[in-house]
């Protein structure tokens, strides 16, 4: 049996974050289908400028534009609990925050890189809970500190990122594969790291990457999390945002397919491999120009491709010009379902799971 418990003042009720994929993979669609099930749906914030081009040449403020809408499309179609995905490499990181809070987004996860100064965004009236991205118990330490000292504000929940995760990894190559470096060993050590602010703030934990049953769920709960983020289980689904084309990429790879690159962002990344990404290991995708400024470490001149021409246009469904993202485990999808069917199957697992172990358990009394 699945319980329900709290962040802040928001019930959970069910202990999963739909984790926030872009570009246009979780917009509204995705994020109000999971927030209908109980639990956290998630809309990101990259590349929302290529999807919502009402100023034209303006991508900063078409950001701004599709945030807006999104948010407002999921108030339309859930009373659930709305996230945004925000990282913080992206060079409208501020914007983000800001219309996210102005719009009463629930809640902010902040990723890929360290977000030190996300607090000073907050306004005397906002609701919304922040809720960084961490690969390491000294990430989380790090941000802890500073947000303590510099605003009196400590994270809303904490969510921990293996290398099993899908996109970019906070993780150096050689970690990704060192057992030292495993969601399983990270886990416990940012749940002893948070029980130290236990008396100012109780900082639920959540564990991603790599995570795919209800049993695995169940697993982490043991170790301490409060709960978990899914992404990659959650793209082959009727209601993901992303292509149909897209989904079935999920679908027909194998796990020889997903293969970590090299991302401009300046991060490793876990990707499906594809006729695109060949193209630029022989150096042939390298951009003219740059016409967005995504992201704050991209130089063009040196970057091997445009991830976020890449990312849309996979999105879009033009594989040839682009690629997908995924998580180590992704190459599991057997079909595209519903949102619902994803939940529902996850339940039953966790059930099952904790009945295997409340058997083993009596079996050795």
């Amino acid at each position: 049996m699945i319980k329900s418990f709290f962040i802040g003042e928001k019930e959970i009720k069910l202990p999963i974050i739909q984790g926030g994929m872009g570009v246009g993979i979780s917009l509204s669609g995705l994020a109000s289908a999971v927030a209908n099930e109980g639990g956290i749906g998630v809309i990101s914030c990259a590349g929302l400028g290529l999807l919502y081009k009402q100023n034209q040449g303006d991508y900063q403020k078409n950001c701004i534009v599709g945030l807006k809408e999104e948010l407002r499309k999921s108030r339309e179609k859930t009373q659930g609990i709305i996230g945004v995905n925000i990282m913080v490499a992206l060079s409208n990181f501020s914007d983000m925050a800001r219309t996210a809070i102005a719009e009463k987004a629930d809640i902010i996860f902040a990723g890929a890189g360290l977000p030190l100064d996300l607090p000073s965004y907050l306004t005397f009236d906002s609701k919304t809970l922040l809720v960084p991205i961490v690969s390491s118990a000294r990430a989380a330490k790090i941000i802890c500190e500073k947000w303590y000292t510099n605003f009196n504000y400590l994270p809303d929940a904490i969510v921990v990122e293996g290398p099993k995760a899908g996109g970019h990894l906070g993780f150096k190559r050689e970690q990704i594969e060192d057992e030292n470096y495993s969601l399983e060993k990270l886990i416990p050590e940012v749940v002893e790291f948070a029980a130290k602010y236990r008396d100012i703030k109780k900082i639920p934990i959540f564990a991603a990457g790599g995570i795919v049953t209800g049993k695995d769920i169940l697993r982490f709960m043991q170790l301490g999390a409060s709960g978990v983020q899914m992404g990659s289980i959650f793209v082959p689904t009727y209601e993901c945002d992303a292509s149909d084309v897209f989904k079935q990429i999920y679908v027909d790879s194998s796990q020889e397919d997903l293969l970590i690159i090299q991302s401009p962002v300046g991060m490793p990344g876990r990707a499906f491999d594809g006729e695109f990404l060949r193209s630029v290991n022989k150096g042939n995708e390298k951009p003219k120009a740059c016409h967005y400024h995504c992201i704050k470490t991209c130089d063009y001149t040196k970057s091997p491709y445009c991830i976020i021409n890449a990312l849309y246009n996979a999105y879009k469904g033009k594989m040839d010009r682009g690629y997908a993202f995924a998580g180590a485990n992704a190459f599991l999808a057997e079909k595209i379902c519903s949102v619902k069917d994803v939940i529902s199957k996850l339940k039953y697992e966790f059930t099952a799971a904790q009945h295997e172990l409340s058997g083993s358990m009596i079996s050795k009394l």
